[in-house]
């Protein structure tokens, strides 16, 4: 009888009180994941460099690429960015901010214009984020600014059916003047600027503010070589037109501004670069009874876009 039960004793099998344990281990767990899912697998180790290569490389670019994104710091300067519709997609907001006129005005234009997020932060990360500036407690956010192709606005000033009206910029390094010349070429029916890629003002926050709101409306390219563009342009039948102090004649004079146009400003105190000035095929200057210099880029492009379309009108 021992020797039985010690036959028994040692018989496999589930035990009293297992709760069915060894049955749900029989249970299926599943198809087998792929590879490139099983972690410890070569696939799996492979699989993961490319998604974090991937993550680094930069955002594919759009015809004219994108700028970087910008942060406007301190009280003042995000209200008045704000108030004048620039682009933002964050306002950062220091917790237990003094609460003052300035930080509900924001809160509240962020609430009126709704698709900004509203972030709390500690200091310590507004300190990171604007690299010890004074931010006062409120940093806003200014997305990439989208630019098109110099083709571009030309391409849909003909598919308007009108000839083209664009401005460039040489050597420009405002954004204020940037501003500028946008708000001027959207106020007399024009079709765009370009900049140059490299030495010249972007479309930043200043000049958003100081288009007021124009450049929702008006596209700004960007040249990667502006001589080269100024060549295509002219391969295309457009008429590349230089402002210069020493021009051959007068603006008035240029019976080329009721057609297709390229009008190329400089900068206020260099003027167009050689390459540039050699690329026009005219060089005419603005009459200036009062005997000033010169003229800062955004009147210069003011007062050329009236002629152009006084004379198209």
């Amino acid at each position: 009888m021992a020797a039985n039960n010690r036959r028994m004793s040692g018989k496999k099998g589930a035990q009293v009180g297992s709760g069915g344990q060894r049955r749900r281990g029989l249970e299926g767990k599943g198809p087998t994941p792929p590879a490139e899912m099983r972690k410890g697998h070569k696939k799996n180790r492979v699989a993961t460099s490319k998604a974090k290569q991937t993550a680094r490389r930069p955002a594919p670019k759009g015809r004219g690429g994108k700028s970087t994104s910008e942060l406007v710091v301190g009280r003042n300067p995000v209200v008045e960015a704000l108030r004048e519709g620039v682009p933002a997609n964050t306002l950062y907001v220091q917790q237990f901010i003094d609460n003052d006129e300035r930080v509900r005005e924001a809160l509240q234009l962020v609430g009126e214009r709704g698709g900004i997020h509203l972030m709390e932060a500690p200091r310590p990360e507004l300190d990171r984020m604007t690299n010890g500036l004074n931010h006062q407690g409120l940093v806003l956010q200014i997305p990439p600014y989208e630019y098109a192709h110099p083709e571009d606005l030309a391409a849909a000033a003909y598919d308007a059916g009108e000839d083209p009206l664009i401005v460039a910029l040489d050597g420009v390094t405002d954004p204020r003047n940037l501003g500028a010349v946008v708000r001027s070429v959207s106020a007399f029916g024009g079709h765009g600027v370009v900049v140059p890629e490299r030495r010249a003002a972007g479309m930043t926050a200043g000049a958003w503010k100081t288009s007021a709101g124009t450049a929702a409306r008006t596209p700004v390219a960007r040249a990667t070589n502006l001589t080269r563009t100024l060549e295509a342009y002219k391969k295309a039948g457009i008429v590349v037109v230089g402002l210069a102090a020493d021009g051959d004649g007068e603006i008035g004079e240029l019976a080329a501004l009721e057609g297709p146009v390229v009008i190329v400003v400089g900068s206020e105190g260099k003027g167009l670069s050689r390459l540039v000035g050699e690329t026009c095929d005219f060089r005419v200057r603005i009459p200036m009874p009062g005997g000033a210099e010169s003229l800062n880029a955004g009147v210069a492009a003011g007062v050329v876009l009236y002629e152009a379309a006084r004379r198209r009108a």
